[in-house]
């Protein structure tokens, strides 16, 4: 009935404790071979799953919130949480790194506390999947390789997992999933390509939770301070997802940076938005970035050569208010914003559609 190796003693046969060790230790052994396989195997399937760094953010500090529970839904069912503790940074980017999470995200289940309106939220949502797949088989520009010389194409697409290397390639694929947490239940999230692409992904609602006893005894019970003393501490009355749900306006606009220096060589360009969106541009996609809805500027960084050889770098800072004004202006037509740098390199006209832009700052090195 059973392999000589596992068989077990009848009532018969006589006690023999030199034979039991040794089928118990035959056992134990394959147990453990087993066991191994099946982590190699999980590992060898891990391997193959999209691999990215979970950030949880807020807009400024005086939101950040806490949580009680967590978990990433994923198309293949592995699963990926959320880092520990509360939120930090600032919109869009936490500034902390974590244990790489695995599979392909396509939803949410987030039950967290902000204090600042002594409110526990609950996030339950669904990414849209399609759109998910097709982002992560996508590897974006992240900067140059010094053996390609050839132009390429702002994104390719790869099924497997593609890290940019300043010799090998030009490109990464998805590096971080990013939560920002505002006023109100707010949640946007967005996908990073190594900090050089990072593109939102959508605006969610969390739902207030009322019936919130047993939720508050789990998340206070090794605090040093109670929910009234957080509530004293922390409530702002007036919070409001206002500012964050505007920034996400888009406008039909694209960047274009000159120079009267006919030896004026742009090398390099980066768009921080207010949505909390950016992008680095590379040659050649920098002399003619292309026409498409884009939210408004954060600030702009470009570097240029000139005919001295020498590289010149601009930082030009935007007022929301007063961009989304001229923004709007400008309706829904191709506008262009214009960055021109003057020939001796020491100042730059900034215009959109031809007309002065009054600018936060420009600081030049």
């Amino acid at each position: 009935m059973y392999p000589e190796r596992f068989r077990f003693l009848s009532a018969k046969e006589p006690y023999n404790t030199d034979n039991m060790k040794k089928q118990i230790i035959q056992f134990i052994s394959l147990l453990c071979v087993f066991s191994l396989a099946q982590c190699q195997n999980k590992k060898m399937d891990m391997k193959n799953l999209p691999e990215y760094n979970v950030m949880i953010c807020h807009p400024a500090n005086e939101y950040r919130i806490e949580f009680v529970s967590d978990r990433i839904k994923t198309l293949e069912g592995v699963a990926a949480h959320l880092p520990y503790g509360g939120t930090s940074g600032s919109w869009g980017d936490s500034g902390k790194g974590w244990t790489e999470q695995h599979g392909t995200p396509i939803g949410a289940d987030i039950i967290y506390y902000a204090g600042y309106e002594d409110t526990f939220y609950h996030l339950d949502v669904d990414f849209p999947s399609e759109k998910m797949k097709d982002l992560l088989r996508r590897a974006y520009m992240a900067g140059y390789a010094d053996q390609y010389s050839k132009s390429f194409e702002p994104y390719i697409l790869s099924e497997k997992k593609i890290a940019y290397d300043s010799y090998d390639s030009p490109y990464s694929s998805m590096t971080d999933l990013i939560f920002g947490f505002a006023p109100k239940g707010m949640v946007v999230v967005w996908i990073s390509y190594a900090g050089s692409m990072q593109i939102e992904i959508g605006r969610y609602q969390a739902k207030v939770i009322q019936d919130d006893q047993e939720l508050e005894k789990k998340l206070f019970a090794n605090w040093s301070m109670n929910r009234t003393e957080v509530k004293e501490r922390d409530l702002i009355p007036d919070a409001s997802p206002e500012k964050w749900d505007n920034y996400r306006i888009k406008y039909n606009w694209k960047p274009a940076i000159s120079s009267e220096n006919k030896d004026f060589h742009l090398l390099e360009n980066g768009i921080s938005y207010y949505n909390g969106e950016h992008e680095n541009l590379y040659q050649p996609f920098m002399v003619n970035p292309g026409q498409r809805d884009r939210a408004v500027p954060k600030f702009i960084n470009f570097i240029w050569e000139s005919n001295n050889k020498e590289n010149y770098s601009a930082t030009v800072f935007f007022n929301w208010e007063k961009s989304n004004t001229a923004f709007k202006k400008g309706g829904q037509q191709q506008n262009q914003l214009g960055f021109k740098v003057a020939a001796d390199n020491n100042s730059i006209e900034v215009t959109l559609n031809g007309q002065p832009l009054e600018t936060d700052s420009i600081r030049m090195y």
